[in-house]
């Protein structure tokens, strides 16, 4: 196996983030500085910052309703890190970021390669938001944003919005640029005051109080692997 596929499967990080600590010289096998691609043997002593790791027994996927000032991070130095709040037993990392500022769903688990499946760009997954900003919607703001705003050097990608109130909008996207809708409310003359995360695919927040988490059902684990045509772990 892979290096970093053992060190996302044992619950570290991701891939991506597996093969940064191998650049960075901070993975050992066997004593010796691992290599990207580098193999891992049944039975071989695989440290990260001299800390063994093995592999996860146990894969869990987690909605988490992430409050405002939670910082959406594995690291641990990070005051307000997503990862102490949680407080889970196994070692787990999040899906994706949700801003500091934002609140709402926001996804963990221990199985890395389902990270990269969720946030591909390509797969284009849904991701709904509920958003309220500092003052009237118009029905060219609505327009504009369905359509696409320019910001960081691109346009945005049509997205379906609805008014939900003179305030407060919710809005669908299939794209995760750097906090993209700060950004085209910004481009727009608009400020938001709040932004929730409502559903990620399939994973819908409902009546989960801000702060608490909950392990995904075996009906929402089945529909989602469904969807990413993604076939579990079983250990």
């Amino acid at each position: 196996m892979r290096i970093n596929k053992f060190i996302s499967e044992s619950g570290k990080t991701s891939r991506r983030g597996a093969d940064r600590l191998v650049e960075e010289g901070r993975v050992t096998i066997n004593g010796k500085v691992a290599k990207i691609g580098t193999q891992v043997e049944p039975g071989d002593d695989v440290r990260v910052n001299g800390e063994q790791i093995r592999m996860a027994q146990n894969y869990v996927y987690i909605a988490l309703n992430k409050p405002v000032g939670i910082t959406s991070t594995t690291e641990k130095h990070v005051k307000g890190n997503i990862i102490d709040l949680v407080n889970h037993p196994l070692r787990i990392f999040n899906i994706g970021r949700l801003d500091k500022e934002s609140e709402g769903l926001i996804l963990l688990t221990n199985d890395g390669d389902i990270v990269n499946e969720i946030l591909r760009a390509e797969n284009r997954h849904e991701k709904e938001y509920i958003v309220s900003v500092d003052k009237p919607i118009t029905p060219e703001f609505l327009k504009a944003m369905s359509e696409g705003v320019r910001i960081l050097g691109t346009k945005t990608l049509p997205c379906k919005v609805v008014q939900l109130s003179r305030y407060e909008f919710n809005i669908t996207l299939t794209q995760g640029l750097n906090r993209q809708i700060r950004r085209m409310c910004e481009a727009l003359g608009y400020e938001v005051y709040r932004l929730q995360r409502i559903r990620i695919m399939n994973i819908q927040l409902g009546n989960l109080q801000i702060g608490q988490w909950r392990d995904l059902s075996k009906k929402e684990k089945k529909q989602l692997f469904s969807e990413l045509d993604y076939e579990p772990k079983e250990w």
